[in-house]
């Protein structure tokens, strides 16, 4: 998302200076005229100082907070509670500051006399496109507190998802960071002060204990480099990831590595079919559907798809011949699912028939992947220790057989 300043000049000829966030300047230019200005200025404001970079992560709204904000509105719209006052409500209940302040804002402008689907527009940080049509095709169909409750489910199963994945990297990361310690210490410290007795007892080293010895000697000396270079590679490598074309490389990294690849397919095939199956039923045509889907799917390789078989359906194609044009990003059962949903008139009931499938296959896999996980982590562990171990043991051994 980019920042711009903007003024401009409402209706009735009041000036008004602000600053919103959208993915372009273009898209921006759509938003303010939808809400009725007449631009004058438009201008990007994304420098910003270096210190606002290391508080960003800090000044962020996490995806459970979101949902825990987007099912506390939810009940509220059930319990019939009007939009002003459930949007007080949550401003008071709500503790991250950031989403406190957009709160205050979107109640703010939906009391200025803006509907609830542009006053979350100006929030693009905070609330996705997928989030805005949603609550925008609830504004026109009257279904707005189905609607709530969908995107409350439907975050909170993401928030299950990423729960459970980030929980089953947790040991595996403590184990391999632990493992780089130790291994970081042996060789900086003990092999560099074992050295001499084995250069003085003149006896042959084995190949992997020479690599050692002088890892360590390069890493005693100069420490300082090695941890410059680490610093400097891991702030490359994060910004490199932040970018673009850096996430575009990783989502398509990630959808190669075998047994992940799969998991991550379905549950990008899970997230599409479950959003363009809502707004279909919302009474979004087909083609911006899919569109939209593709903003709420987290990939940019499947973005790019989803974009392209928009055109297609626009150009007056089958959705189903055009997913199995896909094979790739999508499994024949999505086409074929898709195709008796068109011949049937209820695409929607389909595509959400795959969502339920592809949603039970990605827990079934994270079930057998968590259980996995660990012994394939402590044999590769183990050989790493026995190798490091071996490296000084064997030079000490063959020292003992020499006397």
């Amino acid at each position: 998302m980019a920042k711009f300043k903007y003024t401009a000049r409402t209706q009735d000829g009041e000036l008004q200076v602000g600053f919103i966030e959208s993915v372009s300047k273009e898209a921006a230019v759509n938003i303010l005229t939808g809400h009725s200005l007449y631009i004058l200025s438009l201008e990007s404001s994304d420098k910003t100082p270096w210190y606002e970079n290391l508080l960003a992560p800090f000044k962020r709204v996490t995806l459970k907070e979101l949902m825990i904000f987007s099912r506390q509105f939810s009940v509220l719209m059930e319990s019939k509670v009007p939009l002003n006052n459930s949007l007080e409500s949550l401003h008071q209940q709500t503790k991250n500051p950031v989403l406190k302040e957009a709160i205050y804002q979107i109640a703010a402008d939906v009391n200025a006399g803006l509907s609830l689907s542009q006053s979350l527009e100006k929030h693009g940080n905070i609330f996705s496109e997928f989030y805005v049509n949603m609550v925008r095709t609830a504004e026109v169909s009257g279904r707005l507190e189905e609607t709530t409750l969908f995107i409350a489910n439907y975050l909170e199963k993401e928030v299950t998802w990423q729960s459970r994945i980030k929980n089953a990297l947790i040991y595996p990361a403590f184990v391999i960071v632990l493992f780089i310690i130790v291994a970081g210490i042996m060789i900086s410290f003990v092999f560099p002060q074992i050295r001499p007795i084995f250069e003085e007892s003149g006896a042959q080293l084995p190949f992997i204990t020479t690599v050692l010895l002088e890892i360590g000697d390069f890493v005693s000396n100069w420490w300082w480099f090695v941890l410059a270079m680490i610093a400097m590679l891991a702030f490359f490598l994060t910004n490199y990831f932040k970018s673009q074309e850096g996430r575009a490389l990783l989502n398509e990294v990630l959808l190669k590595v075998p047994v992940l690849g799969d998991l991550v397919k379905k549950i990008y095939v899970a997230r599409f079919a479950e959003s363009t199956s809502v707004l279909i039923k919302g009474g979004v045509p087909v083609a911006q559907s899919i569109e939209i889907a593709g903003h709420s799917v987290g990939s940019l390789a499947y973005a790019d798809v989803l974009r392209k078989l928009s055109d297609g359906i626009r150009a007056g194609e089958f959705l189903s011949k055009l997913l199995a044009s896909e094979p790739y990003y999508f499994p024949p059962l999505v086409s074929q699912m898709v195709a008796i949903g068109e011949s049937t008139g209820r695409l929607d009931e389909l595509l959400s028939r795959v969502s339920a499938f592809y949603t039970r296959e990605v827990n079934s896999l994270l079930d057998n992947l968590i259980e996995l996980i660990q012994p394939i982590l402590i044999a590769i562990i183990g050989g790493l220790i026995a190798l490091l171990f071996a490296s000084i043991l064997l030079p000490i051994f063959n020292l003992a057989q020499s006397f």
